[in-house]
């Protein structure tokens, strides 16, 4: 009977998103499209000596590692789900592929930057007429990834605006992957400018500026995402909505909320542990069934004082 009771009370902490399977086909597929595209543009940028088509494909290499390691952070995080070696599951892998990828991105940006600088004060030759063929092949490969993982992006944030907090439930890993391209796309148009500018206006130092444009763009969107995964990885309290939300549902009658911790485990999925104290207190599990209706609270720990200090009442409860 004993063991039968703890059975009842077990359960997995596969904290995956809502699509992640989806997500990590999809994301193969931009992997493989980003990579083509990356060799010919790094190529094409070299051979016509276009600093703003270079930087476009070194852009898209940086993008190609970083699909890359999206794309085998799904896989580390579906093959792992069920290892109790992960004590809250894999869901925060993809935050982490994003951080990494975000942090190389920066790097990248730098680099790119600098080069620019410097083409802007020495401008060198390009051959304008092949360099815009192959800036708007780029450019269309960067639109059909972007619709690609358009399409998983909406659906894994079906539910973001529940509590009113986009990135906190958002799927970093697919969020990571479909910033990726938007910002391959931009530099592409970018790089075309640039082209077109430099080819009838003269302009060429149009083709330098348009590569520090992009890497100050690209600069500020690993900021966002650098910022926004650091937080979830910290355990930083992303959802103050949800903990709202929790304080009303509990926090009623004698009982009073001493201690509350809410953070993110997965894609739109959230542990909480809560302290209450009550005067006559009811069994913890009677308070975790007030927040059954939060499909997105997937693990709740509840635990119950006297307020007189007296007794404690402690159970965990899934």
């Amino acid at each position: 009977m004993h063991s039968e009771t703890l059975s009842n009370h077990r359960h997995d902490h596969i904290f995956l998103g809502d699509a992640h399977d989806e997500h990590e086909r999809r994301t193969r597929w931009v992997v493989a499209l980003t990579a083509a595209m990356m060799v010919i543009e790094i190529a094409a940028g070299w051979i016509t000596g276009s600093m703003a088509l270079l930087a476009d494909g070194l852009h898209m290499a940086t993008h190609a590692g970083a699909l890359g390691v999206a794309a085998l952070a799904y896989a580390f995080a579906r093959r792992h789900a069920d290892n109790p070696r992960f004590t809250f599951g894999t869901g925060k892998v993809g935050d982490l592929a994003g951080f990494a990828s975000a942090l190389i991105l920066a790097l990248i940006a730098l680099g790119i930057g600098v080069e620019s600088v410097g083409r802007l004060f020495a401008p060198a030759k390009v051959d304008y007429a092949p360099a815009l063929w192959i800036a708007g092949l780029g450019l269309a490969i960067n639109l059909a990834s972007a619709w690609l993982l358009g399409g998983g992006h909406h659906h894994g944030q079906s539910h973001d605006h529940v509590h009113g907090d986009h990135h906190a439930h958002a799927d970093n890993n697919l969020r990571s992957a479909y910033a990726h391209v938007l910002t391959d796309a931009l530099t592409s148009v970018l790089a075309i400018v640039a082209l077109l500018a430099g080819r009838f206006l003269g302009w060429v130092w149009m083709d330098a500026a348009m590569g520090i444009v992009g890497a100050l763009v690209i600069a500020r969107w690993s900021w966002g995402l650098l910022r926004d995964t650091a937080a979830i990885l910290l355990d930083v309290s992303t959802n103050p909505a949800l903990e709202s939300e929790i304080r009303e549902a509990l926090a009623d009658g004698d009982a009073q909320i001493a201690d509350l911790h809410v953070w993110r485990v997965g894609p739109g999925r959230y542990a909480a542990i809560i302290s209450l104290v009550v005067a006559d207190p009811l069994a913890p599990a009677d308070y975790a069934d007030r927040l059954k209706i939060h499909e997105e609270l997937v693990h709740v720990t509840v635990e119950v004082h006297r307020c007189h200090g007296t007794h404690r009442r402690l159970r965990k409860v899934a």
